[in-house]
């Protein structure tokens, strides 16, 4: 009985702790900027009154966002791109019923500190400073707080600040799911590889000519004359500005590459892969795929169904004609793999890309200047001040209660 009781009180404690240190016990509602509605940059609103996501699984953790990032996807995701896989993803059982998603916070990127965990989460703890990519699937980083899974999740790099780190989880996931899912380098097999990035000045092109050299490889870029500097600064081998006469022309006077990472689309996969050596399993891997605007314009069954096929038809064709393999990449949630980019960043081999940064309260600016184009790095939001005292008063109280558990516990059993 008596190792009941303290099981018992045990329990009670822990669940008074979880429940006093979540920000839902100090307060139910946070400020977001959100969508009601697919548009252009009109339908983003400021609020205050969205409800703070909770822990609803005990593999989550809560974070409180100090900063996030803007991607082209969130711009895409703001007019509706993805809508209905996504809504899928979210609820599959959505395709039953005439719920919509809204309101729908944006954002993909977040660096942050842990204010809450599930009983089942290890590797981090409240107060940890954490930096995760935000799946589209879920509501994003636009926000106070927001709640992911802890495999989604990894210690932010101790060198960057939320700022700077808020710029590099989405672009991260992205190309190390690009460059090793589907180009099939890694660490081990990349060194003097030839790889070829078209649209090397964004985000997943800076990041990826860093990853890249910290491999070994040999890193060509395309971009325009002015962001030469950057990506040189970033280690690219060799640059060819797509402004100056015929792109293609000057790409096929160089020598043959094993891996094409396409993150412009559009003509260039007509040209790039003439550029792939031949029968020696060299691969183009695009970024720009149809499947999502495949799915919004004919549905679910018929989009998916369309974009395998194109997929098949196209691999086939490559394969047989010159021995290249044609693959589509995509963005991937993965902690683990940002605990490799933390160790990177700390060790000084990839550098934080930052083009501009906001406040909080000029989120639509933010989108404006990610909808310039020609972007030389990432667009940052700065959600919270990184001397926030909710935050320190919140780790302060989550602290406070897990002593005085403790000493509670200690108590009991002395008793017993």
């Amino acid at each position: 009985f008596n190792l009941l009781g303290t099981c018992v009180l045990r329990c009670s404690v822990c669940f008074r702790r979880n429940l006093s240190s979540s920000p839902s016990r100090l307060q139910s509602c946070m400020s977001a900027w959100v969508i009601d509605q697919y548009g252009t940059n009109g339908v983003l609103r400021y609020t205050e009154e969205v409800t703070i996501p909770t822990i609803n699984s005990a593999s989550e953790v809560m974070i409180k966002v100090y900063a996030a990032s803007l991607n082209p996807l969130d711009v895409s995701m703001r007019g509706g791109y993805g809508a209905k896989l996504m809504k899928l993803r979210r609820d599959p059982f959505s395709v039953m019923s005439a719920d919509n998603e809204f309101p729908l916070i944006l954002g993909r990127d977040v660096s942050g500190v842990v204010v809450d965990c599930g009983s089942e989460v290890t590797h981090f703890t409240p107060g940890d400073e954490v930096w995760a990519a935000v799946p589209p699937w879920k509501q994003g980083s636009l926000a106070e707080f927001v709640t992911l899974t802890e495999y989604e999740v990894s210690h932010k790099p101790k060198l960057l600040s939320h700022i700077e780190a808020a710029s590099i989880p989405y672009v991260a996931n992205t190309a190390l799911s690009a460059l090793v899912n589907a180009g099939g380098l890694c660490r081990d097999n990349a060194s003097n590889k030839r790889v070829l990035i078209t649209g090397g000045s964004g985000g997943v092109g800076t990041f990826s000519i860093q990853l890249l050299k910290a491999w070994g490889a040999h890193v060509t870029v395309t971009c325009s004359q002015n962001a030469e500097g950057l990506v040189r600064g970033l280690g690219a081998d060799e640059v060819v500005d797509y402004t100056a006469g015929d792109i293609a022309e000057k790409l096929e006077t160089m020598d043959k590459f094993d891996v094409v990472l396409d993150g412009v689309g559009g003509d260039t996969e007509e040209y790039a892969m003439g550029l792939l050596k031949p029968w020696s399993g060299a691969k183009y891997v695009t970024l720009v795929t149809p499947l999502l605007l495949n799915t919004d314009s004919m549905g679910l069954l018929d989009g998916t169904l369309h974009a395998g096929f194109t997929l098949h038809s196209k691999a086939i064709q490559n394969i047989l004609s010159n021995g290249v393999f044609y693959r589509w990449g995509f963005y991937a949630p993965d902690g683990p793999a940002l605990d490799e980019v933390s160790r990177l960043v700390d060790a000084g081999k990839i550098l934080p890309v930052v083009e501009a940064q906001f406040p909080f309260t000029q989120v639509p600016q933010a989108f404006q200047k990610l909808e310039q184009g020609h972007a030389r790095g990432k667009t940052v939001v700065r959600v919270t001040e990184e001397d926030d005292e909710q935050t320190e008063e919140l780790l302060q109280s989550s602290r406070l209660d897990t002593a005085e558990s403790e000493q509670e516990v200690q108590e009991t059993a002395k008793q017993n």
